[in-house]
């Protein structure tokens, strides 16, 4: 059903698939949008790694939001910072490409639950969090991706 990687001797592993998932704090989430166009924008996240499931959060209504309940299946792009080996001048960088099945998820318990987690991820202080889910949970729409598939690359831009 997916494709094999083409550059398979650049594959790495689950493993550390899952660490940039769990470390990295941006990545981009693509939707079949209006027309058939791609719709692609930058996220902050949470990685589930025993549920196999990335988290998001967004506004109840929407771009995001029409296109996941007129097609679920999803693309989750995410990189991290790379490297440079000493003496060269190209960096290093690990990408992981996520496709799955994505879901807005109506349980206020979990939304909640999982909207803490994400915000620990990013906010400073477990108070600020706090504060924050008191004022903006009714608001909040929790997204889910169901993992399907995963690939991970080390890219050499030279």
């Amino acid at each position: 059903m997916f494709r094999t990687m083409r550059r398979f001797k650049q594959a790495v592993s689950e493993e550390e698939c899952k660490k940039i998932l769990t470390e990295e704090k941006r990545g981009t989430f693509s939707v079949i949008g209006d027309d058939g166009y791609p719709y692609s924008l930058p996220i902050n996240f949470y990685y589930d790694e025993k549920e196999n499931r990335i988290y998001f959060h967004g506004a109840k209504q929407g771009h995001k939001v029409d296109a996941i309940n007129n097609c679920d299946k999803v693309c989750f792009t995410i990189w991290n910072t790379g490297f440079k080996k000493e003496g060269c001048w190209e960096w290093n960088v690990t990408s992981v490409i996520v496709f799955g099945r994505a879901s807005l998820i109506e349980d206020r318990k979990i939304t909640e639950d999982k909207s803490r987690k994400l915000a620990l991820k990013y906010y400073p202080t477990k108070e600020e969090v706090e504060k924050e889910i008191a004022l903006a949970i009714d608001r909040v729409q929790l997204f889910a991706i169901d993992i399907e598939h995963m690939t991970g690359k080390l890219v050499n831009e030279k």
